[in-house]
């Protein structure tokens, strides 16, 4: 059987950037990978390929930001400095995917690993241990969502711990017992004792008692007569004189 003959493939021209070519480029990119796709192992494969061909102008500068943003992100992922540590799992997650996606891993395994690597210990040990609905190592998107329930979760207890520890702690209500009859019949008031009324002693003698009538018969009366002037034959009403001669002087 004769072996089939493949084309020879030409590669894309040197693209410097301008808008005029874009669409030329981006073509004969398409058209090669096409026809040689054996030759790639995934998309990331692909992607550096073409931009071996950004070699002038505005192409060659953008590639080398992205060629150095690249190192930079992988160079920051293989150490420990993007990790976790004291920030939330939103916080840590954000400044992880950007560096993800500066580092343009096309396996889906590697951003998980890198993620696990730097979650806090309890919540990577709390996703590997989940009896049900464990994300996939594949899927990155589940693990980012695990995460962010497993944190949250964390921060509302830790909010409830704190409120309780701040909270005024209240006494312990008294509780009585209902008294049993016995109880009550020992609290029952006790009758009180019939008293005897003694008579009252008698009152110390204060002497015989004065008889007004006695004492007004007692008294000396006034003489009859006229105590104006003194003349003894008639009274006061009857004496001739206006005025009391007793108390006049003799030239009077």
């Amino acid at each position: 059987m004769a072996r089939r003959m493949c084309p020879k493939l030409s590669c894309p021209p040197d693209f410097g950037g301008e808008c005029h070519n874009g669409h030329a480029f981006l073509n004969s990119c398409s058209l090669y990978i096409c026809l040689a796709l054996e030759q790639f192992h995934d998309e990331e494969e692909r992607v550096l390929w073409a931009l071996t061909f950004f070699k002038s102008g505005r192409a060659a500068k953008w590639s080398e930001n992205v060629f150095r943003q690249e190192v930079d992100a992988i160079n920051a992922l293989e150490g420990t400095s993007y990790h976790q540590g004291g920030r939330t799992v939103d916080d840590y997650l954000d400044n992880f995917q950007a560096l993800v996606s500066d580092a343009g891993y096309m396996n889906p395994r590697t951003p998980v690993v890198k993620f696990w690597q730097g979650l806090r210990l309890e919540i990577q040990n709390q996703i590997a241990t989940m009896p049900y609905g464990r994300p996939a190592d594949t899927d990155p998107d589940a693990w980012y969502r695990a995460a962010r329930r497993i944190d949250q979760a964390r921060l509302a207890n830790e909010a409830f711990q704190s409120v309780s520890r701040s909270a005024p702690s209240t006494p312990p209500k008294t509780v009585f017992a209902r008294p049993s009859s016995l109880s009550v019949a020992r609290l029952s008031p006790v009758p009180p004792l019939p008293v005897t009324l003694k008579p009252l002693p008698p009152a110390p003698s204060m002497g015989t008692s004065m008889d007004v009538n006695t004492t007004r018969k007692t008294r000396s009366l006034p003489p009859q007569g006229c105590y104006r002037c003194g003349d003894a034959n008639y009274l006061v009403r009857d004496c001739p004189y206006r005025m009391d001669v007793r108390q006049l002087t003799a030239e009077q």
